[in-house]
């Protein structure tokens, strides 16, 4: 019995986003595994028990959800074939991103300029794995951004519509994946201590 076009779509689609969640769930392990490293290293006597995460974190983080209410915006918006709209969205979501970077390396520049550097003698635990937490977030941020860059490549090549949204909803699951990484690890460092 031969399928149709769209249940081959569908089974297409479900592949896919299993792949994804497979994706993902290794990243979380990643982070796992360095957020129980940071929590064991805790009894170590270089640990910073006060240090203040620089604003420019605090303003990312902010600036990191909304692109995610962008991002589903877009969604939402190819799901009714408003293409103008999808386009508006996606574009904002892009520069929301490339804010989003503006202030993690102004967060990293803070932490320099008060010495807090993650190298050399100067240097502690704490620090040490607050930068390999941001960096490892950053390097997925920006294979998010080049996904979103492809998403918006395709999407002037008017490969999405109404029935075709499957590269957005797979830019989507990953763009709310990042976020929930980031917010996870915005409030770890803020609030253990």
């Amino acid at each position: 019995m031969e399928m149709s076009v769209q249940e081959h779509n569908e089974r297409k689609a479900k592949s896919y986003k299993m792949l994804l969640w497979f994706g993902m769930m290794s990243v979380v392990m990643i982070f796992a595994g360095l957020t129980s490293a940071f929590v064991i290293s805790k009894s170590r006597p270089d640990w910073i028990s006060d240090l203040a995460v620089p604003r420019a974190f605090v303003i990312s983080t902010v600036v990191l959800l909304v692109s995610s209410v962008t991002f589903h915006l877009a969604k939402l918006s190819i799901k009714k074939d408003d293409r103008s709209k999808t386009s508006v969205f996606l574009l904002i979501t892009l520069g929301l991103a490339i804010v989003f970077l503006w202030f993690q390396f102004s967060g990293f520049n803070e932490l320099f300029e008060s010495g807090l550097v993650p190298t050399g003698p100067s240097s502690t635990i704490t620090i040490a794995f607050l930068y390999a937490f941001v960096i490892v977030h950053v390097v997925h941020l920006v294979g998010g951004i080049f996904a979103l860059l492809i998403i918006i490549y395709n999407h002037f090549k008017q490969k999405y519509n109404s029935t075709q949204t499957l590269g957005i909803e797979l830019g989507a699951m990953f763009w709310h994946f990042l976020d929930f990484l980031w917010l996870y690890l915005f409030l770890f460092f803020y609030f253990y201590k």
